[in-house]
């Protein structure tokens, strides 16, 4: 089979190799996917380029999502030969690869009107959304949602749960294209950041009392901002920090309009709640049937495009999620 590997520091397309390799043979509580789809992620960039905070020994096949159908499993697992599934591999042996070894741990049943592109798709950034606005924020039906980033992979996600969750969603984008798509998949309302004061903008739509929940991938001023047009006793989510800059709160600040500054970080609650996740994704697969959620998919590539994929991803002019085909 082939497999993806990093076999140098650097641009993806200078640090990116097709190698033929052995397939591996499953031992207990794994399982065998054959890989129909993966999902490509800016952090397999920076895995690339050295700058991820896990550096593994080179070569490594990087990818965290993929889609398939299980060929084969080993003693102790519950799922079956021929089951439609999601799984995510973890380094050094991730999914960029014709076939993944995985433990069932970390593969996940998908509903079967899921096609393998929007399964590969759906993992991070859905249960990352779920859990921010489900879990954290505690988001009710009537409130309003700010959502930075909207048409980006957790941004879009944010959007359509928030929507699922009955929530009145504002999101901003940079662009016309970018605005569409946010409309597209529900947004309420949206601001193109770069031409208007979104901070005047959301007190304007929410009649002065600002946003009920902030929904934060972008860190840097977006959250300092966006502190200006929360709503008192309002809870503001940190998701990430794509901004590049790590921002610093005043607490007094907080203090004086009473809101919340929550982080959420998915990945770890994954490791301490593993069951809560599996509920959580039975939960997404519903809101999936119900034609409620859909994963934005930019567009989807060959499996010989990998490099050239990467690259438009890191572009940083693309929206939703790209997707590989094997």
């Amino acid at each position: 089979m082939r497999s993806w590997f990093v076999t140098s520091i650097g641009d993806p397309n200078e640090a990116l190799e097709i190698r033929e390799i052995e397939r591996e043979t499953t031992a207990k509580g794994e399982v065998v996917v054959k890989v129909k789809a993966f999902a490509l992620n800016f952090f397999d960039i920076l895995q690339c380029q050295g700058k991820y905070q896990e550096k593994p020994v080179l070569p490594f096949t990087p990818g965290a999502e993929v889609a398939g159908v299980i060929e084969k499993v080993g003693e102790g697992v519950s799922l079956s030969v021929g089951q439609r599934v999601l799984a995510t591999p973890v380094l050094p042996n991730g999914g960029y690869s014709e076939v993944i070894v995985v433990k069932e741990e970390n593969v996940f049943p998908v509903a079967d009107e899921l096609s393998y592109e929007e399964a590969a798709a759906m993992y991070i950034t859905y249960h990352t959304a779920y859990y921010a606005l489900y879990t954290k924020a505690n988001l009710k039906p009537f409130e309003t949602i700010l959502v930075h980033a909207g048409s980006g992979g957790v941004g879009s996600a944010a959007i359509q749960i928030g929507k699922a969750l009955g929530a009145k969603v504002i999101a901003t984008a940079g662009s016309i294209e970018k605005l569409e798509m946010c409309k597209k998949i529900g947004a309420d309302v949206v601001i193109n950041y770069r031409e208007e004061d979104f901070i005047q903008r959301v007190k304007k739509e929410t009649a002065g009392y600002g946003a009920d929940v902030i929904f934060d991938p972008v860190g840097g001023n977006v959250f300092h901002q966006s502190r200006k047009c929360v709503a008192f006793d309002g809870r503001l989510l940190i998701i990430g920090f794509a901004g590049g800059t790590i921002p610093e709160a005043p607490m007094n600040h907080a203090l004086i309009k009473n809101y919340s500054l929550i982080g959420v970080h998915f990945g770890y609650f994954r490791k301490l709640f593993p069951d809560k996740v599996k509920v959580a994704h039975e939960k997404l697969m519903e809101l999936y049937r119900e034609g409620k959620i859909k994963p934005l998919i930019y567009d989807s590539y060959s499996f010989e495009e990998v490099p050239d994929a990467l690259q438009q991803l890191g572009s940083r002019k693309t929206w939703g999620k790209l997707i590989v085909r094997t």
